[in-house]
């Protein structure tokens, strides 16, 4: 009976899912502290559902994510989509930078097979811990058919989320992750994985023959503000900045100017917004034609650094290109 169930590749890297007590407060954990394997063997009805082969790709709080742990997920992932013995694969992940490292992922796998990430807001010692229900719903996705040519997935709290669109919206809310733009792409039900429409067109860029991705920046737009922090990046050497900005992108004159000095230097400005849903449109506020910039459209500005991010690293740096990569769904 066990041959004939489904193989699930895990690739754990710590996270809160992973987290153990810590006795310098009453909720007090740290990241990363317990294995993938051992969080597996903890879910009851496990084996039931799939079998499963787990790898440590790391074992970090998701604040501490990096290029190099993402490319060693997308390279191994790359790997497992090309193993006929693998029928999906699982990243165990913090919940922090969940929503970056998910679009990153879905930008340069090229696979038909479920991938499908999945955090807890509670660590594994606490007595309500979200984890094992979490994992189980998330292998419950990875086993389903339906779940094929989706790019990345995110599941937890019974929900289906796209790459491009779910983001982080409570600091400590089991129902933290949402996709505040279009919704989410399915639901777990005591019946298995539902979801809401066909698979979407997706872009994928490939995995960047570097393995770091190029500087860029995110400029936090506020009342008051003056260019500084965009003379820092700038000084820095960043490749792109992204402009978190009020309302439709927008930001102080002086800021504005710095921006567009930043464009005449070869930096790439994407415009995106810190409001939290919504798009961000060309030349409304900002006459972006004039100035160079990029709007951001649906992306939230952690994720549109992302995509600037892998653009760039495949040599699409001119302002046309960019805007039609932002244009196309992800």
């Amino acid at each position: 009976m066990a041959d004939t169930l489904p193989c699930l590749a895990v690739l754990a890297t710590g996270g809160t899912i992973a987290g153990a007590a810590d006795p310098r407060s009453q909720a007090g954990y740290d990241a990363g502290r317990i294995s993938g394997a051992s969080l597996i063997a903890a879910v009851p009805g496990l084996d039931r559902l799939a079998r499963f082969s787990t790898e440590q790709v790391a074992a970090i709080g998701s604040q501490d994510m990096t290029d190099a742990v993402w490319f060693a997920l997308a390279v191994r992932i790359r790997a497992l989509a090309a193993d006929p013995a693998t029928d999906g694969i699982l990243v165990i992940h913090g919940t922090d930078t969940m929503e970056e490292t998910a679009l990153f992922l879905s930008l340069v796998s090229d696979t038909e097979k479920p991938v499908v990430m999945v955090g807890a807001m509670r660590p594994s010692t606490a007595v309500s811990a979200d984890g094992p229900a979490n994992l189980g719903e998330a292998a419950l996705v990875a086993t389903a058919p339906q779940a094929r040519g989706r790019g990345v997935l995110v599941v937890l709290n019974d929900t289906i989320h796209g790459a491009a669109d779910v983001t982080k919206t409570s600091t400590t809310a089991l129902e933290t992750f949402r996709s505040p733009n279009f919704g989410p792409v399915g639901a777990v039900t005591p019946n298995g994985a539902v979801f809401f429409a066909p698979p979407a067109a997706r872009t994928v860029y490939g995995l960047p023959a570097q393995a770091a991705l190029p500087p860029v920046g995110i400029v936090f737009a506020h009342a008051g503000m003056d260019a500084a922090p965009v003379a820092a990046l700038v000084a820095a050497g960043v490749r792109g900045i992204v402009l978190a900005g009020v309302g439709d992108g927008n930001a102080a004159t002086p800021v504005i100017a710095a921006l567009a000095a930043a464009v005449k230097a070869g930096i790439v400005v994407v415009r995106a917004s810190r409001a939290g849903a919504g798009a961000v449109m060309r030349n409304i506020e900002i006459d972006d034609d004039r100035l160079g910039f990029i709007a951001a459209g649906y992306y939230n500005p952690a994720k549109a650094r992302v995509l600037l991010q892998v653009l760039l690293a495949h040599g699409i740096a001119d302002a046309a290109g960019v805007q039609r990569a932002f244009d196309r769904p992800a």
